[in-house]
């Protein structure tokens, strides 16, 4: 029960959290490409280079999700991640950037909240969901879940079993697929927040930078020491 009430509590409002030891045999897989959707395949997805000071990491837009694919890719062509930095870093869980105001932050400065003056709505697809190597959107406690204009995670993610799904079910009200039950019990996920924050994309290329991320050294508010930064972000042609 304790468990969960920390699950409940992370999906909420994707704020801090305890870190979560991540399966040592999963570090390096990369996530498996959707199966359930001609539009998840990555010859279809717009295709996105996010270099970052610790690697580059590819990620594929779904066409599942038009408004938020359209917000991000106008936000890549307006150089708007340029410059700010992964300042939420959860291992076993995910890694979150996005917010503007990180550009010109302080060291130890509270990070979270900057972001254009707009939201997307919702946008949830049953084959989009936050198996490791999901890329979704990050949103404060809104009703209708609509999410931030412009942050986002990317998770990292840990192995559940069986019965641990069965439990969130339960608990959560939530209903897993056979496909996602088969992820997350071997590629593994963040299964907790299916159906309350949109997955928009996935991981393609460059996980191993992904866990890197996540696991360097942090302040309490799950802020990186050393700041992480995405250099550009452009468009694969």
């Amino acid at each position: 029960m304790k468990k969960l009430t920390l699950i409940l509590g992370i999906a909420i409002l994707l704020c801090g959290c305890s870190s979560q030891k991540k399966v040592e045999s999963e570090k390096t897989q990369e996530p498996a490409a959707e199966q359930t959707s001609k539009e998840n395949k990555p010859e279809k997805m717009t295709k996105i280079l996010i270099k970052t000071s610790l690697g580059d990491i590819t990620i594929g837009l779904s066409n599942e999700t038009p408004q938020h694919r359209d917000n991000f890719i106008k936000l890549v062509k307006e150089n708007y991640y340029d410059g700010v930095l992964f300042h939420r870093i959860i291992q076993g869980f995910m890694i979150q950037t996005g917010d503007p105001d990180s550009k010109t932050a302080k060291p130890g400065q509270r990070l979270g909240m900057g972001g254009p003056s707009y939201r997307i709505p919702a946008e949830f697809v049953p084959s989009l969901y936050h198996k490791r190597g999901a890329v979704a959107a990050a949103r404060d406690n809104n009703p209708q879940k609509a999410s931030s204009g412009s942050q986002f995670y990317i998770v990292d993610g840990k192995v559940f079993d069986n019965d641990y799904l069965t439990m969130i079910e339960q608990r959560m009200g939530k209903t897993f697929t056979p496909q996602q039950r088969t992820d997350y019990t071997t590629v593994g996920g963040a299964p907790f927040l299916d159906g309350d924050y949109t997955v928009f994309g996935m991981v393609l290329s460059g996980m191993d930078v992904v866990d890197k991320i996540a696991a360097q050294a942090k302040d309490p508010n799950d802020r990186p020491l050393e700041d992480i930064k995405i250099i550009s972000a452009t468009i694969v042609e």
